[in-house]
């Protein structure tokens, strides 16, 4: 069975912004069609597609983007190698200081629903997302939140995007499902149901259009007969009907592969990736952006203590777990920029190894020094105890991963405690982070995502750092046009985070697909989600 292993390290000039997790039910066999028409069947986790997340617009969910890119076109395409070429747009100028961004559009893209792509549309769409009532958090921030100004129509098929600061990550941000487009009719009249999706409400551009969605079992998409303007000159999908089921068992997605009731799996886990039998082909690409890693809520509890952070740090055996529990696929990370990130700080291997004596000097300085009957330290009669919060659903392998760190961590006398929550009960401590750490990856290739993550104002900052002066630096970051600048900065920040523990980086993670035998012309974007333009079965 052949495994091909991809690292697209993307040049230092280039950039992009998304994020990470999924769920879901069960397959219908696979058509034995020939290469022009029949049924391609896609087997997905599903991250919790029904609880609302069937927008990019608003969704942080990564499967959001994952499936709806079959639908939502983008202004521009981002290649292999971080270059950009036209898609909705035919061509593009940006001001010298980097504040306007004018796109020249196509004249004769249309959706799904008969109306007409032009530069309203655009406007349309870039004010939605940055309407407080839409509740975007990441696509706002893509789109420059604070510093978006606003979209002006020049003319029919010419508009103007402004910031009020120079904005370099915006060409990339562009290129993203998260800034793809609706419908204005959609906009008009549905605007409040995007969040749950379906047929007639998830309209675009896009290849194909949604026809049929059952929350929790599956969507489908049926070919968009007219569509004549893919990032490469594509016309209509070769492929008439993709149908994505929902499994959030890993073993029911690896088997439906294997036995061809589905034509290809995303998502499957390192462990059962090598032994998927003859005929199978599985692709793993390691995708740029924020490693999976925990973040430690300094306001809440005994995280305050930075000796008490860089222990935790420390105490936990990150090179031998993510060994064994991923199998040598998935690299350890050593910095909140993946390796295949630009910017990446090579520097930082090797820096901060599992060193349990220096943890537990580190705890005795902190006046962590009693210890109670179970052998966890004491500090003035309370024990030295974290909460861990996560979302379900939870794979086994990181259910795996948080079972050793426990382990290492009680290792020192520190006791880790972990909830699994639902969605809900999960944004009910997340909002007012009322939690000592939580976990998560994030995928995206300007490192401006660190904004969201370490800024006072970021969206996702769970770890509630407050510092002006790290403020600045990401301020400074991402009005830079100067890509050397930019990376120099990067390089402080993770060198910053390195020493100050507001994010202990675990592993990178790849993107892993099955892909059956009767599957030709498969393709990835830079995440590795796949891409349907060339597909053929037969």
């Amino acid at each position: 069975m052949p495994i091909s292993f991809l690292r697209r390290a993307i040049p230092l000039g280039a950039t992009v912004v998304v994020s990470a997790l999924l769920l879901s039910s069960c397959a219908t066999p696979a058509s034995d069609s020939e290469s022009e028409g029949g049924e391609l069947v896609w087997s997905i986790e599903g991250a919790n597609l029904s609880a609302g997340h069937m927008d990019p617009q608003v969704s942080q969910l990564d499967v959001s983007g994952m499936v709806q890119r079959a639908v939502l076109d983008s202004l521009v395409f981002q290649e292999d190698d971080g270059s950009f070429v036209p898609w909705l747009a035919k061509d593009w100028k940006v001001s010298d200081d980097s504040t306007e961004y004018t796109f020249m559009l196509r004249d004769d893209v249309t959706f799904t629903d008969g109306e007409p792509f032009d530069a309203e549309a655009v406007k349309a769409n870039f004010d939605r997302i940055v309407d407080p009532e839409t509740e975007s958090a990441q696509a706002a921030s893509m789109l420059g939140a604070d510093f978006y100004e606003g979209t002006e129509v020049v003319d029919e098929y010419t508009v103007k995007v402004s910031f009020t600061q120079p904005y370099a990550p915006f060409l990339q941000a562009a290129s993203t499902p998260q800034l793809g487009f609706y419908s204005p009719a959609v906009l008009e009249e549905s605007a409040d149901q995007l969040k749950a999706g379906g047929p007639g409400i998830t309209v675009g551009t896009g290849p194909y259009e949604l026809t049929e969605y059952t929350p929790d079992q599956e969507l489908v998409y049926t070919r968009n007969d007219d569509y004549a303007w893919g990032p490469h000159g594509e016309k209509a999908p070769k492929v008439e009907t993709l149908r994505v089921e929902i499994q959030p068992e890993a073993s029911v997605r690896t088997g439906v592969v294997q036995s061809g009731e589905a034509d290809l799996a995303s998502n499957i886990p390192p462990n059962l990736a090598g032994d998927l039998g003859d005929g199978i082909t599985v692709d793993s690409i390691e995708y740029p952006g924020l490693p999976y890693s925990l973040y430690l809520n300094e306001k809440y509890g005994v995280f305050a203590d930075e000796k008490v952070r860089q222990a935790f740090a420390r105490g936990i055996d990150v090179d031998a777990a993510v060994e064994e529990i991923f199998f040598g696929q998935f690299p350890r990370a050593w910095s909140v920029l993946g390796s295949t990130t630009p910017g990446y700080d090579a520097s930082l291997e090797g820096t901060w190894t599992f060193d349990q004596d220096a943890a537990n000097a580190l705890l005795d300085e902190a006046g962590w020094t009693e210890r109670d009957s179970d052998g966890i330290r004491m500090k003035d009669g309370k024990r030295l105890s974290a909460r861990w919060i996560a979302w379900t659903p939870v794979p086994d392998d990181r259910a795996a991963l948080a079972n050793a760190i426990q382990s290492d961590l009680k290792g020192i006398g520190f006791e880790v405690v972990r909830e699994v929550l639902e969605p809900g009960a999960y944004n009910e401590q997340y909002g007012p982070k009322t939690f000592d750490l939580t976990d998560w990856g994030f995928s995206g290739v300007d490192p401006d995502f660190l904004r969201a993550h370490l800024h006072t104002d970021g969206f996702q900052n769970a770890s509630q750092v407050t510092d002006p002066e790290i403020d600045t630096l990401l301020d400074q970051a991402v009005a830079s046009s100067d890509q050397d600048e930019r990376n120099g900065i990067y390089t402080q920040l993770q060198e910053w985070n390195a020493e100050y523990t507001a994010i202990v980086p675990l592993y990178s993670p790849s993107a892993i697909t099955a892909v059956g035998e009767r599957v030709s012309g498969l393709d990835y974007d830079l995440y590795g989600r796949p891409l349907f333009y060339d597909v053929s079965v037969g």
